[in-house]
């Protein structure tokens, strides 16, 4: 485990959350992309000592949606920057970690990510996620 790389916070719309983090709080945004893999279009927050990954649903059934209509907007995950995330997830589930997704998927901002279940992570859900270089795309 690295750092962390991003915390996640589900919204309802990218577009009106963006002027609260831009305009009231003064973080500067620094990319939007869809990750149609996740179901999601996200925006990425510079928060100056952390990033932040705004979370909108592509659609009404999708773990987004599900998320929000369940608890509302707010923090969805703890994401932590990894190198080698098919070993880590083997690591982790020989030492009983519940996990998500046990093979890595495409994420936003050039990335491999694998999510741990909750329930392994007291309550919380976190991300494994590994930056991708350019040519491995």
């Amino acid at each position: 485990m690295k750092k962390v790389d991003h915390i996640g916070i589900a919204v309802k719309s990218i577009d009106e959350a963006l002027t609260f983090y831009t305009e009231m709080l003064g973080f500067r945004c620094m990319a939007v992309e869809e990750v149609k893999s996740q179901q999601v279009r996200v925006a990425f927050i510079d928060a100056n000592n952390v990033k932040l990954e705004l979370l909108e649903s592509l659609n009404e059934n999708g773990p987004i949606s599900k998320f929000i209509e369940k608890r509302g907007e707010g923090i969805h995950h703890i994401a932590i920057g990894i190198n080698s995330i098919e070993e880590r997830i083997s690591e982790l589930k020989e030492k009983g970690v519940r996990m998500v997704d046990e093979v890595p998927k495409e994420g936003a901002g050039k990335s491999l990510v694998a999510f741990m279940h909750p329930k392994s992570g007291h309550g919380v859900l976190y991300e494994l996620c590994e930056k991708m270089h350019m040519e491995e795309k």
